[in-house]
């Protein structure tokens, strides 16, 4: 340290010591630990006398108690002033004027440092003209209150803050002022304060003029001998109203999180499902195929097998039959409805996608209501199958859960489709629920919002539903009445009649001809089987491996028809299409995709690239026959 610095802080120290102020310094609990010596001229006493408490010996017995208070609560760490009387080394009792500031050391709060003046002759002159500026221009709310429960004098912040006047506020019980809510934490606290002791900090609100309420925190001391209390009253509404917005806040970002988590898990379902379908959809397709056969040649063995053994068989194979179509329906809503892929639209019909999403639904209808459709002509539009199912399922399934649980004759679901007035496709979901307040009907489609209990919803599905429809170029609104249900309305634009007619065109006629020669390759032998007997019009080969399909090709075998599986071990379907593209390129146009689903991103992308035909699984017979019997006719 050079010798001008330490010139610095010895003059520093001399000024502090022997500047005209009397200057404290205090520790982080309120004990001093340093005064100057113009302090300790004024009141003739050592250092150690005064250090520590010490120096409140000479505060004037009717100051004590209010200064210990304001000295000894530092909690706010706050700039503030107080005036008091001091005695000096003379006995005289002097007014002071103290004004202490916080200080810090490496960022840690240090205590107080105070400079304290004599303004002894300026609280006379105020006397003698009945001011006192300290208490009439303080920004908190200071008052004296007597023990009989009426205050005795307010400050002007009273009045500005609360819009009584002095006079009305002096001539009413204090109680009457004090929210209903905390009028026992008032009563308790004065309780304390007129016995002797020292209250904490009390928080309660005091009622306005206009009717609102304002938070008020209270420090306050009891004059027991003249049974007055005096009391600070910091306004705190902004500070609470932070602290309610702030509980808002976590409990909103709690929910949010909850649902979010619930989302998460019913998109991990979705992608389940998805795979669930795929694996279901080979033995599926056996099943379905082989039920069409027995049924196909229960036909050909009696032209009326009404009765007797054919009889009951033909019954209960048109029993499995039904049952498996539920299962392939079901399946097919699994596999549309958790495609995760991009939007994929295409010129498609109303009814076919109400009557899927009604099917994927239809359990938590069965339960809730009647199911009423009123289908009339609607145009085709322009939309992607499953996010429009999608919006379908979401408000089908919101239409019965607003109706009551345990279900009966007057509950109705009823879904209505029709051409509206500017030619648009038109889809009403109504239901005969309990219908949506007033005050909540514009938030309905709002994130996240939601009437129901954690778990049953996340609050997403109505507001992905508008976002799917208004990115189809259409509307959806909803009306309600309370007491007698809710109608969302669903309006989607019909397509150009060019692609309409386009659309139409393009539907296959029915095909006959001659036999062909196909080849199947499918890694489960089934599919193999059942497609012979599908097709037993033609010359089926089947294998089990798209290597054992090259070998027989690379041996000269003809064939008119190749149906192929996309996923197989070892070779995939793309695989043997970039085989045959090196080795025979001719056959490319004769392959016919047959696939279960659950495509990869990659394998998606190769089926949007080549013009072949894909063929879900399990199989429609005579589209399958169909497409067989157009590519074998070229």
């Amino acid at each position: 340290m050079t010798d001008l610095a330490l010139l610095d802080i010895e003059q520093y120290r001399a000024l502090v010591e022997y500047v005209p102020t009397m200057v404290w310094r205090a520790t982080p609990s309120g004990e001093r630990d340093y005064f100057n010596a113009t302090w300790l001229a004024f009141t003739g006493r050592a250092l150690e006398q005064e250090l520590g408490h010490g120096w409140m010996e000479g505060i004037h017995p009717e100051d004590a108690a209010s200064c210990r208070a304001a000295y000894q609560d530092q909690s706010s760490r706050e700039p503030f002033e107080l005036e008091f009387r001091m005695r000096r080394f003379d006995g005289a009792y002097r007014y002071l004027s103290d004004r202490a500031v916080p200080y810090f050391r490496d960022g840690a709060f240090g205590g107080f440092v105070g400079s304290c003046v004599d303004v002894h002759e300026r609280r006379l002159r105020e006397a003698a003209s009945g001011e006192n500026d300290f208490f009439g221009m303080s920004l908190d709310n200071l008052c004296v209150a007597g023990f009989d429960g009426y205050l005795k004098q307010v400050n002007s912040s009273w009045t500005k803050t609360l819009g009584w006047s002095a006079e009305q506020l002096l001539s009413r019980p204090s109680l009457e002022f004090v929210h209903p809510d905390d009028r026992e934490a008032t009563l308790a606290a004065r309780r304390m304060l007129t016995a002797g002791s020292t209250p904490g900090p009390l928080v309660n609100r005091y009622l306005c003029k206009d009717g609102s309420y304002r938070w008020f925190e209270w420090r306050s001391v009891a004059h027991r001998e003249r049974s007055l209390v005096y009391a600070a009253a910091r306004d705190v509404t902004d500070q609470k109203l932070a602290e309610a917005r702030l509980i808002e806040a976590k409990e909103l970002q709690e929910t949010l999180q909850r649902q979010l988590i619930f989302a998460d898990r019913m998109a991990s379902v979705g992608t389940l499902a998805a795979g669930v379908a795929h694996e279901l959809n080979n033995p599926l397709a056996y099943v379905t195929g082989n039920i069409a056969m027995i049924l196909e040649d229960l036909e050909a063995l009696s032209e009326r097998p009404a009765s007797g053994p054919l009889g009951d068989i033909r019954e209960m194979a048109l029993e499995a039959q039904a049952g498996a179509e539920r299962i392939r329906k079901i399946v097919l809503g699994l596999k549309t409805f958790s495609r995760a892929e991009e939007e994929q639209r295409s010129i498609i019909e109303i009814r076919p996608v109400l009557e899927l999403a009604i099917e994927m639904a239809f359990h938590e209808i069965k339960q809730r209501g009647e199911l009423v459709r009123e289908y009339r002509q609607t145009p085709l539009v322009e939309a992607d199958d499953a996010r429009l199912g999608q919006v379908f399922i979401n408000l089908l399934v919101n239409a019965a859960q607003a109706l009551p649980a345990s279900g009966n004759g007057h509950n109705e679901i009823r879904v209505v489709s029709y051409t509206d007035t500017e030619g648009r496709a038109a889809i009403e979901f109504r239901d005969t629920g309990s219908g949506i307040p007033e005050a909540l009907i514009d938030r309905v489609f709002d994130p996240f919002f939601t009437t129901k209990p954690v778990g049953v919803g996340t609050g997403l599905g109505l507001s992905i539903s508008r976002n799917i429809v208004l990115g189809l170029g259409g509307e959806i609104t909803v009306t309600s009445v309370e007491g007698r249900g809710t109608t969302f309305r669903v309006v989607l634009p019909a397509a150009p009649a060019a692609l309409q007619q386009a659309a139409l065109s393009a539907r296959p006629a029915p095909l006959a001809g001659a036999g062909a020669e196909v080849l199947v390759v499918d890694d489960e032998a089934a599919i193999g089987a059942i497609l012979q007997r599908l097709l037993r019009e033609h010359t089926v080969t089947s294998v089990t491996s798209a290597k054992e399909a090259l070998r027989m090709l690379s041996e000269g075998r003809h064939f008119d028809v190749i149906l192929s599986d996309v996923m197989m071990p070892e070779m995939s379907g793309i695989g043997l299409y970039d085989e045959l593209s090196q080795r025979f390129p001719t056959l490319l146009g004769r392959i016919i995709f047959i696939s279960g689903g659950a495509f990869s991103p990659a394998a998606q992308a190769f089926l949007d690239s080549v013009p072949n035909a894909v063929i879900p699984k399990p199989f429609d017979p005579q589209r399958l026959r169909d497409a067989v019997q157009r590519l074998a006719s070229r």
